[in-house]
Parts: structure tokens; sequence; C-alpha cells
């Protein structure tokens, strides 16, 4: 089983020392989520996640790729991912850069977690149709794909039309992974035509109805933030789960020291994490 750590709901002051603590105790990668905007008026009452996310106007946003380019530099094995990214809000030139020069800067640790989101007053401050967001970022896919494989690209789509173009450095994973994000049936038929699922907090119990709509063989990963035990991670895989996003800590503060008990107990050696 591979390990990761989430960072969204610690302090930013805390991502160095634990991404560097992930990075050493042999953790298989770091997670971000991101968002672009909040309106003044939040409202969480659409969350899917079914609890409150932990986020208000006030939170703190910083762009994702970028703060995972710093941790790059701090760190050098483990992989650095987005859980999960909007790449329907931008345009697919953007966001292929962002991550074509995380994957090169890391020296090809980059996941591009991606999802269609949640939070609609997001996508009506950037002025993008809310309800066109499953189709837009089907079709962003599509192009970061092409942008990062392909030596020229020409596209003519439902929300992005442009000529031929180059596009320089390609990544240095030769294909750099997507995950897809979500819970619905259309998000799960998404995954299968990504690199994997990933998904939002589950318990091995909560996980299964998902599950079974997904299509055999779609690489999974499951946020659990309950793992109770080492004795869980089996049944975990028996699921078809392939990585773990844990949370063992209950305070931030406690997180590094935490994580070092997580790896003794569990068996995360640096050596593990692949």
């Amino acid at each position: 089983m591979k390990f990761g750590v989430p960072l969204g709901l610690l302090h930013p002051a805390a991502w160095k020392d634990v991404a560097v603590a992930a990075d050493e105790l042999g953790f298989e990668s770091v997670w971000l989520p991101e968002h672009l905007v909040f309106a003044a008026g939040l409202s969480l009452a659409a969350y899917p996640g079914g609890a409150d996310p932990g986020i208000k106007p006030t939170t703190p946003l910083f762009d994702a790729p970028a703060c995972l380019c710093w941790l790059a530099a701090l760190t050098s094995r483990v992989k650095l991912g987005t859980a999960v990214y909007l790449l329907g809000l931008r345009h697919p030139f953007v966001s292929a850069r962002a991550f074509a020069t995380l994957d090169v800067l890391s020296a090809g640790r980059a996941i591009c977690g991606v999802g269609a989101g949640w939070y609609r007053g997001e996508w009506q401050a950037a002025g993008v149709p809310f309800a066109d967001r499953g189709a837009r970022l089907d079709e962003a896919i599509e192009v970061v794909r092409r942008l990062w494989n392909e030596p020229l690209v020409a596209h003519t789509g439902a929300f992005y039309t442009f000529p031929e173009v180059a596009f320089e450095p390609k990544p240095v994973q030769r294909r750099l992974p997507v995950l897809a994000g979500g819970e619905s049936p259309a998000a799960l038929r998404r995954a299968a035509r990504c690199d994997g699922w990933i998904s939002m907090p589950h318990t091995i119990e909560s996980i299964k109805p998902r599950l079974d709509l997904l299509e055999a063989g779609v690489p999974v990963t499951a946020h659990a933030y309950e793992l109770g035990s080492p004795d869980e991670v089996a049944a975990w895989a028996a699921l078809g789960v392939e990585r773990l996003i844990v949370r063992p800590w209950t305070r931030g503060r406690d997180a590094v020291s935490r994580l070092t008990a997580f790896a003794a107990d569990y068996g995360v050696t640096s050596s593990s994490g692949s």
C-alpha cells in the first residue's frame, strides 16, 4: 500500500516541515487541495463531503502547483499531487504549463488530481458557467494530454479552440498521471478514462458503494482519515485501493510526530514509498 499525506487542512506554515518529514520517512506522496477564489458569502451547504471542509471566505488560498514546486525543491523522492485541481476553471494552456513545470522541476514527481468542483460561487465569480463544468473538464483533460505529448497541437472544441501551437518543455514523465476526483457516476466514468480515481474522505464501508460503480481495474486513491489500525490496510487493498491518504494527527502541531509514529506502526520506510 502507498501512503499519502494531506497538507490542505494544516496551516501553510507547517507544509514545509510536514512535506520534508513525509519525504524522509518514506511516505509516497503529499497532496494539496486548491480553489481559485471564494465569494464573500461562502455557503458550505452543497459541500459533497458531508461535513464542514474547514474553509471560510477569509481562508488563505495559494496556487497549488506553485507551492508544490517549492516543496519539490525541499524534497527528493515524495510525489507531489493535487487533490483536487479545478482544471476546467482555467484555460488548458495555464494548467498544462503549471503541471509540466512542476514535473520538470521535481524530476518527474507530479500527480495531477482534478475535479469538476462543487462550489458554484467560484465559477460564477470567474465568469465560467457552473453547469458546464463536467464537460469543460473532460475537454480540458484532452487538451492538456495533447499538449504534454504532441509536438504541435491545434484544437477545435466546444469550450476551447486554438490554432497550432508548440508546447515545451514536456513533462519528464512519459504519462503524467491524471487522477479524477468526484463521487458522482459521471466522475467515476471520468476516472476510468484517466489514470485513476481519487476519493473524498471515506471509511471502508462508505467507499464500497462508490467502488461498486467504478469500472473494474481503475486504480483507486482513497482519503482514509479514520484509519483504525495496520490490520485495516489489507481490507482496503482487497477492495482495490492502491493508495491511502492518511491524517494520523488531530492537531497540526503534532503532525510530524504523529507521521513518525504512523510510519513505525504501519511499516512505512524510505524504500516502501514508491
